[in-house]
């Protein structure tokens, strides 16, 4: 399908973005804006920004919407130097709020758990006491007590993206389930009084209105607090296919309709991703405290 033009973005580079991966580098990080094909990468770089990606560049799922590698040759263990070189990264590029994203490891024992805590003690010790830190992770395999030692550990916000509508699930998440990652993010909610829920999907994939309206309510019910929809960007020919090119009046229409059905907010337009200027988040979670 050719890309309606408002897909059609520039390309941004300045000396911010080669700074910004020259960070990234020296400390042997990757990132989501890498590993998933991500069309913001441009715009975040020159602002000095990056969402980290923990516990390597290889992914233990089958997804099949998802740009990040499904090389078992690549998963390896975690790397123990990685909490303190993401910590370093971000006080380098002197970030007052820090998204950190997993690839999904169900071949760990706790599924990367204890290693995104080590994360957030890392960034606790190393970063100001005012940056505040977003976790976007796994379901755990629906591990609950993975879940408590990440919120126990103090972030500020916990993400898990739903990603898609109930009925896709077999198409595009085999692995996952519906009701589980609901399970993750209620069960994360009951964790920390002051902590914000967020989640997120993927519109264009063929679902109808009602099923996303429907999918609102699920996350309401879940109490969760953020949500951001964006378009379905297939990364090839290999992965699941667009069906539709939203328009932006009707994201408009779905942001409208979330903040009808309770959400603090949500962000929602053809180039949102989970964690794209993720830093309104603070305005919120001031008000929730």
């Amino acid at each position: 399908m050719k890309k309606p033009d408002w897909l059609k973005k520039k390309l941004s580079a300045n000396k911010n973005s080669y700074s910004t991966q020259k960070t990234i580098d020296r400390y042997h990080l990757n990132t989501v804006c890498d590993g998933a094909n991500c069309p913001n990468k441009g715009e975040c770089y020159t602002e000095g920004t990056a969402t980290f990606m923990a516990l390597g560049s290889a992914c233990t799922r089958e997804c099949t919407f998802c740009a990040v590698p499904k090389d078992k040759l690549e998963i390896k263990l975690p790397d123990d130097q990685e909490p303190a070189n993401i910590a370093a990264a971000a006080k380098a590029l002197n970030l007052d709020y820090i998204v950190v994203t997993m690839v999904t490891r169900d071949d760990l024992d706790d599924g990367g758990a204890a290693h995104i805590v080590n994360i957030i003690q890392a960034i606790r010790d190393k970063c100001s006491k005012q940056t505040m830190i977003e976790v976007l992770t796994s379901d755990f395999q629906g591990e609950l007590k993975q879940i408590k030692m990440i919120i126990d550990a103090g972030p500020d916000v916990f993400n898990h993206n739903m990603e898609t509508i109930d009925r896709f699930y077999p198409q595009l998440r085999p692995q996952a389930s519906y009701e589980r990652s609901l399970k993750v993010l209620s069960h994360a909610k009951k964790g920390g009084d002051k902590l914000l829920t967020k989640s997120g999907f993927m519109v264009g994939l063929g679902e109808s209105k009602t099923e996303i309206f429907s999918l609102m309510d699920d996350l309401r019910d879940a109490n969760v607090d953020i949500l951001t929809i964006g378009q379905y960007l297939a990364p090839s020919i290999r992965h699941y296919p667009v069906k539709q090119y939203v328009h932006p009046d009707v994201f408009d229409e779905y942001r409208e309709k979330a903040l009808e059905k309770g959400f603090l907010t949500c962000v929602s337009g053809p180039y949102v991703r989970s964690s794209y200027k993720a830093s309104y988040a603070k305005k919120y979670a001031s008000a929730e405290a």
